[in-house]
Parts: structure tokens; sequence; C-alpha cells
């Protein structure tokens, strides 16, 4: 019965978004053929009737999306991330769509945390409030602890919620297929591939004790940071549907007014959110991926507190290297190195040219720079820097679009707070901080180290694989087809050489 109810529901989700006038606009952002508007049209001008009505007061896409349930509500979230796939147009507008629908009951609540704590609400908590916030997914209780009397945060997952997800998702996967089959022009677009990645990033968020590792390892590895704080994790009390954090007490980042008569100074608190940022995404390769006002608080003494943990952007140290390179000869306007840069990281096909790239490269810089500087962004610059890539031929790297996107956020978090602020002058001493302990003697002498530690670890081994190689060189089978040069032996030979000439570098650079 899965592909009949999956096919009403796509005749329900075409009837809304014609109902809510979101269907032209999602048409324009695929610049879809006239084939595939006829089918689009079939789906949803005669049924209108099916579809949902949704709020008046929204734009069409979120209005419809925000009608049809959770897991649209989601999808359209992480679409904004995505303007390579939806265009900038919609990406923005879907930017402003919110995950708050009606809180479910007190006594399901209640019944989630027991079932999963096996333990009596009343047990665990003196006091336990109504929500406190409601999202498509979960909703936040304020509760205080039993038996230490600390104030709390407890995130219980939605009766049903995974059901309702499953039984959506599998209505998108229908639809991108169908998208795949009657629109040959859209498969650059990769839609299966846009579905899987949607899949796997709400799939996180329906396990919490994702979410509750998540934020335990980036208390860890912002526990020195200055200014900085995130409410603790209460593993104890945390499972697969409920979540309890230590309760984030200060004044929402986006309510100016009341910054201001607290005393705190905006353009430091600006400042501080975009430096933390950067740090976090270039230091520990681990971001906030979703650090918008509504997940951000400031301290009574000026902290500035993140919470919110579902959604976390992760750069591999290579792919930080790379990216601080990039932004490095930005600010230093030296678009030739910015070039080679992506043509050294295999960015851009190597049959390009790269004093023609590093022109087009030019032509991004040079206007953001002649910007005043609070006109100045940085996630523009990501995003006609991925302009002028794809035309160069390079694929499309999601880790770098949930940056990009970050980066965009963090950047309004900041202008809000203090709207005269340069970017790069705020950037430039972390990104010149992580240049030089990234490239240089001291990451060469680390990255030696741990290749000789990796090669350490099969040391046991190497005698019985050269013996192994010896064999096969010089006993061979009977009847070769041909004689073969011993290369494995050579690899191998100089793979000790050099592990041994690695490990005599690094002592020498130690000592």
């Amino acid at each position: 019965m899965r592909g009949p109810h999956n096919i009403l529901r796509l005749i329900r989700t075409g009837a809304t978004l014609e109902r809510t006038g979101a269907m032209n606009l999602v048409l324009d952002a695929f610049n879809a053929p006239l084939g595939l508007r006829i089918v689009a049209k079939v789906l949803g001008w005669p049924f209108q009737w099916l579809g949902y009505k949704g709020d008046p007061s929204q734009p069409p896409a979120p209005r419809a999306l925000q009608a049809l349930g959770p897991a649209y509500i989601k999808f359209g979230q992480i679409l904004s991330t995505r303007p390579d796939v939806v265009g900038d147009e919609l990406a923005i507008q879907l930017r402003v769509l919110q995950d708050k629908l009606p809180p479910f009951s007190m006594r399901e609540a209640k019944r989630e945390i027991e079932k999963e704590l096996e333990r009596p609400v009343e047990a665990i908590f003196s006091e336990f409030s109504e929500p406190v916030a409601a999202a498509s997914l979960a909703q936040v209780h304020r509760a205080r602890l039993r038996d230490t009397g600390e104030e709390v945060a407890v995130k219980v997952l939605r009766p049903g919620i995974e059901r309702a997800f499953r039984r959506d998702v599998d209505a998108f996967y229908l639809a991108a297929r169908i998208v795949e089959l009657t629109a040959p022009f859209a498969r650059r677009l990769k839609p299966m591939d846009v579905i899987e990645h949607f899949e796997g990033v709400v799939e996180g968020e329906l396990d919490l004790r994702l979410e509750t590792s998540a934020a335990a390892e980036f208390a860890a590895n912002t526990a020195n940071d200055p200014g900085f704080k995130l409410p603790e994790v209460k593993w104890f009390l945390s499972s697969r549907r409920v979540m309890t954090q230590g309760w984030a007490e200060g004044i929402p980042a986006g309510d100016v007014p009341a910054i201001d008569a607290a005393g705190h100074d905006r353009k430091a608190l600006g400042e501080s959110v975009l430096r933390l940022f950067l740090l976090h995404a270039l230091r520990d390769g681990y971001f906030h991926g979703d650090m918008h006002h509504g997940n951000i608080k400031i301290a009574a003494n000026g902290d500035i507190i993140a919470y919110d943990f579902g959604i976390m952007g992760r750069l591999d140290e290579y792919t930080r290297r790379v990216y601080a390179e990039i932004l490095f000869g930005f600010i230093r306007k030296d678009y030739r190195r910015v070039a080679e840069v992506h043509f050294e990281a295999g960015y851009v096909p190597a049959d390009k040219d790269v004093d023609e790239f590093a022109r087009a490269l030019r032509s991004v810089g040079e206007p953001i720079f002649g910007m005043d500087a609070s006109q100045i962004s940085m996630g523009r610059l990501l995003n006609y820097l991925f302009e002028v890539t794809e035309t160069f031929g390079m694929e499309t790297r999601t880790e770098l679009i949930l940056l990009q996107r970050t980066m965009v956020v963090v950047e309004g978090v900041a202008r809000s707070l203090y709207p005269q602020i340069n970017i790069w002058e705020v950037a430039q001493p972390v990104v010149e901080d992580y240049i030089k302990e990234s490239i240089g003697p001291k990451a060469l002498a680390k990255d030696l180290a741990k290749t000789v530690r990796v090669l350490s670890r099969f040391g046991p081994k190497l005698p019985q694989m050269a013996e192994d190689l010896l064999i096969r060189t010089y006993n061979p089978p009977k009847d070769p087809p041909k004689p073969k040069t011993p290369w494995g032996l050579f690899l191998l030979t100089a793979a000790i050489g050099v592990a041994a000439g690695m490990g005599g570098a690094v002592l020498f650079s130690i000592l």
C-alpha cells in the first residue's frame, strides 16, 4: 500500500503548493521546462481542495511547507542551506521558515520521559513546566532537578515523529525518482542525493543521543574559549528520545534593547560571535551549523551561550587548511595564490587555465573589498566564489555550502549587534593564527609524527608482509603470463625507509 499512499501524498503536496501560491515559485527556482510544469499543474490545480491553506501571513513557500507538516518544514530548512539546488531567491525565502508548531500534551511528554528514563517524572524533577518551545521534531520543558535543585532544559521528541518522518521521506524519494525520469535537466542537481542528505540529517536529529554527543564534543572543544559557554549535558538523564541539559539563562541575542539595558558592549559581542565561529570552524573543524538569534543568548556576565546542537558542521583538517589559505589569499588580495590552492586541492580540473581562474577570482574579490566596512560580507564572498568555481567545473561540496550558509547567518547576528562591524578585521587574526599553526614547520612535524604513528601500527606485520612479497617475487607460480617488476617490494622498502626518516626528522625537531 506504500505506493498508492505516496502518490496521494504527492498529489496533496502539489495541491498545497498550488493553493498557497508556491507552485510557480518552486518551478521557477528549478527552471522547469514546459512538460514538467504541465505535470505539476495536473498534480496540483485539479486537486486544490485536497491541499492545505496554511498561514496567509507567511510567504508562499514557508506557508506551504508549514501546512504540510514536520518533515516538510525540516526539508525546507535544509534546502535553505542549498542555494546551489533551489536558487538564491527560494533559499532566502526558506531561511525565514520557522518550525514552531502547537505543543503536545504534558501527559504525553511525561509518558515519554518515564518510558525513556525508566523513572517517574516526580522522582527526577521537583518542578516541570509546560512547554517553553515547540518545534517540528521536539519540544522543550523547563525543569528543576530534585536531588541538586539545578534548573535544566528537557527536550522530548514528539510521539510518533519517527513513523511520520519515514512516511513523508518515502514520498520524497518517489518525487525524486519522478524528477530524474521526467526532467533530465534536473539530474545535475542530484535529487536522490539531496533526499539522502536530508534523510541522514534528520535521522540524526531523531536520535537525541547523537545530539547529546554533539553537545558534549562541542563543549570539550570550546571549554577554554573565553566568553563562550554551553549548557552542561546531563548524560544520565538523556536517551534516544529525551535530552537534558543545564538551563541557559540569558538575554536572547536578537533582543537588542534588553542587551543595551543590561549594559553590554554590543560591538564586542558582535565581534566575539564572528570570531568564535571562525575559530571553531578552523581550529576544531566542528562548528554550530544553526547559529541564528534563537539559538544564542547573552549571559549576565557578557558570555555568549549557544544551544540546540541538532545541526553541526564538520570539516576535515585538509579542507580547513585549504579554506584558510583561500580566505588568507583573499584578505591579502593574492588571487594567483587563491587560484593555485584550488588547483592543488583538486577542486578545479587540472585542464583549466590557472591565470584565467585567477582573473575570475579577482572579479569576485575586488568589488567586495571596495565596499564600505558595513557592507563587506564573507558569506557573500563565499557565495560568489562558489558561482565562479562552478563555471570552472568544481563539484558541489556539501560541507562548504553549510559553512557558507552558517557564515551568512552568523554575520547577520553580528551585524544586528553592531552594524558597523568590519568582517575582515575580525577574521584576519583568526585566519593568520591558524595559518601559522597549520602550515609551517610545527605543522609539518605534527604531520610527520602522525604518519610515523600510523606506520608503526603496522610494524609487527612488516616482516611477514616483506616475506610474502619476496616469496611471490622470487617463487612465482608456474608458467606466469609475464614476469613483473617487484614494485610491491620496492614500495614496502621505500615505506620503511620513509618511516625511519620521518621518525628521525620528528625526533630532531623535538630535540
